[in-house]
């Protein structure tokens, strides 16, 4: 039997990664109280309740009562740090962190950190925010204010990915407050504020976005690297496409594609033509001869070396721009492919959103009227009510727009879609 406190931690480990309560786990076989005690290491685990706990969990008791990690979690954390690009062994680090007796906070938080990112370049959202929260405790708790800024931008960029704006607007406001006043350096404030602006963006409180990029674009872009630099203007970017200034939007991602190279940060360098490539596709009209370009260029090197979520986002950009070039049997087989993935689909909530909204276009447009309207009135409520309000409008008006093509171009629906200039 697994001594105390390994067995509560790993208990409550896998408790956490199947989204169960306590109350969820227990049942009417065991109160949550005892449960409590077990997993905070106050209660040794009787045989009974193990076995109790492993069928609930759906697991065979020899993972709870296994031995402990051999390795410290500073040395874990080392082996991972020092592994080559793509091969560090995630699963082995997470039992560390879920283990650990916590003597080395600093080693404990970047571990976290390390943990977190990952989840979240795979588009594991869930994941990422629940490594996220242990992040935050552990920052309050270190007092170290680069860290605890760097914790809540990270965690305003993972609620914003799940759709949650409430919680992601809090993080933001109160990393970009603590970074001013702790007078913070450049790269951490630049960060805080950009995070900040983008999800006013998104909120719809343009006035508010305005007012934050005049002061990023006036007192910190100036000083901050390329490649901090290059998100600034991605993100002052998309404050002017918001507010349907396509003219100054195109202008600004200029300035941002031409800062960071490839070789200077690959991940960057994708994830900027990746956002470029979508705005281009929300102006109006379409900047399609520049976001076909753009998206061969990703393709070539996402293809062969990207991640499972890079793919998807190509995948689902490739949908957009088929549709608005016309070919709607290929949008459409893009787009159904991908949502047929269900649990797979690793794409960001506004991500998701966009292609259910491409879907319901194409549903329309293929004669399928009442059921396409149903799924875009669904989008724009939800999206709405979660304070999504500028993909709301999105929404409203792709269905006013797809309506408005139908009906110019009564019985022949295949060739209902705009077809945008260049």
């Amino acid at each position: 039997m697994l001594e105390q406190p390994h067995f509560g931690r790993r208990l409550k480990r896998l408790r956490l990664e199947r989204g169960l309560s306590q109350a969820g786990l227990v049942g009417d076989g065991m109160s949550t109280g005892y449960l409590s005690r077990l997993e905070s290491g106050e209660r040794p685990p009787t045989q009974r309740a193990t076995a109790y706990l492993a069928e609930r969990l759906g697991v065979d008791a020899s993972v709870l009562t296994a031995p402990p990690p051999q390795q410290s979690l500073t040395c874990e954390l080392a082996v991972a740090l020092s592994a080559p690009p793509g091969t560090c062994d995630v699963a082995a680090l997470e039992r560390a962190v879920d283990e650990d007796a916590g003597d080395d906070p600093a080693a404990r938080w970047q571990a976290l950190w390390l943990l977190s990112r990952t989840a979240g370049r795979l588009g594991e959202y869930v994941q990422q925010q629940a490594r996220l929260l242990q992040l935050l405790e552990l920052s309050e708790l270190l007092k170290v204010p680069e860290l605890r800024v760097r914790s809540q931008v990270a965690y305003a960029g993972c609620a914003r990915s799940l759709g949650d704006m409430h919680t992601a607007e809090a993080a933001a406001v109160q990393a970009w407050s603590l970074a001013r006043s702790e007078d913070l350096p450049v790269s951490d404030t630049v960060a805080a504020l950009t995070m900040l602006v983008s999800i006013e963006a998104e909120q719809g409180r343009l006035d508010a976005a305005a007012r934050h990029v005049d002061e990023l674009e006036r007192d910190l872009l100036p000083a901050a690297a390329p490649t901090q630099a290059a998100e600034g203007w991605w993100t002052i970017a998309t404050v002017s496409n918001c507010k349907g200034d396509h003219a100054a939007a195109w202008t600004e991602l200029q300035k941002a594609l031409q800062l960071p190279k490839s070789t200077d940060n690959l991940p960057l360098w994708i994830r900027l033509r990746l956002a470029v490539t979508a705005v281009a596709l929300e102006m109006t009209p379409p900047q399609l001869a520049a976001a076909e370009s753009w998206l061969a260029e990703i393709a070539f090197v996402v293809d062969p070396i990207g991640t499972p979520v890079q793919a998807q986002q190509v995948r689902a950009l490739r949908a957009h721009l088929a549709f608005h070039r016309g070919r709607l049997d290929e949008a459409r087989a893009i787009t159904g492919a991908l949502l047929a993935d269900g649990e797979n689909l690793r794409l960001s909530y506004r991500e998701r959103v966009r292609l259910s909204v491409l879907d319901g276009r194409l549903m329309i447009l293929s004669g399928r009227v009442e059921e396409g309207i149903a799924v875009l009135q669904r989008l724009g409520r939800q999206a709405a009510e979660s304070q999504n309000l500028n993909l709301a409008a999105h929404v409203w008006q792709s269905l006013a727009e797809t309506l408005a093509d139908l009906r110019a171009h009564p019985g022949n629906s295949v060739h209902g879609a705009r077809r945008s200039s260049d």
